[in-house]
């Protein structure tokens, strides 16, 4: 991958319980990109990742959620893992966050059960969207249109289904974040 990101600041944001591979993995194809990808989160300090079927690394935070401001960044990613997306969409800062990509008209990046945040922060309706198999009733009932397609990419929204698709979900992810306006 090419230094197309140079200059992007890209934020991850997460809550304890996230899939570690869903973090590291788009976080290492970013800032091979030459972005910068910090992690921002509610709790300050680290959050501790969830891999495969039991607790994973721990992961700095870079920058508490409190203090973060979408203006502050270019794009957003959100992790899955289940815990993780179950505790930003019930957190009115996270939303708050996630809105403000949204209405600032700034590429995100969503896989697994991320999408579970869109849906509390009302930015799912009309759009084309995958996820993990299970969220799908629950992205229709918010108004979106679910595939099952390894990467889904819908107006500056990039959406994947599990952790075997990060390959093509990194590289979708890239193309939104370097596009000059990822809503095209």
């Amino acid at each position: 991958m090419s230094k197309s990101l140079s200059g992007k600041r890209i934020a991850i944001l997460v809550d304890n319980g996230f899939e570690q591979s869903e973090l590291t993995e788009p976080k290492k194809a970013l800032e091979h990109a030459g972005a910068v990808a910090p992690v921002v989160s509610p709790r300050r300090g680290r959050v501790r990742a969830w891999k495969d079927t039991d607790w994973g690394e721990e992961v700095a935070v870079d920058v508490p959620l409190a203090d973060a401001q979408a203006e502050d960044f270019d794009g957003l990613v959100l992790p899955g893992g289940v815990l993780n997306p179950d505790q930003l969409r019930i957190n009115p800062d996270a939303l708050r966050f996630v809105r403000e990509f949204f209405e600032a008209k700034k590429p995100v990046g969503a896989i697994c059960h991320g999408p579970w945040t869109l849906i509390n922060a009302g930015v799912t309706e009309g759009r084309n969207m995958t996820s993990w198999p299970s969220l799908r009733a629950d992205l229709e009932n918010a108004g979106a249109h679910w595939v099952d397609q390894e990467v889904v990419s819908d107006k500056g929204l990039v959406t994947s289904r599990k952790p075997a698709d990060l390959p093509a979900f990194n590289e979708r992810l890239i193309a939104a974040f370097a596009a000059d306006d990822g809503r095209s």
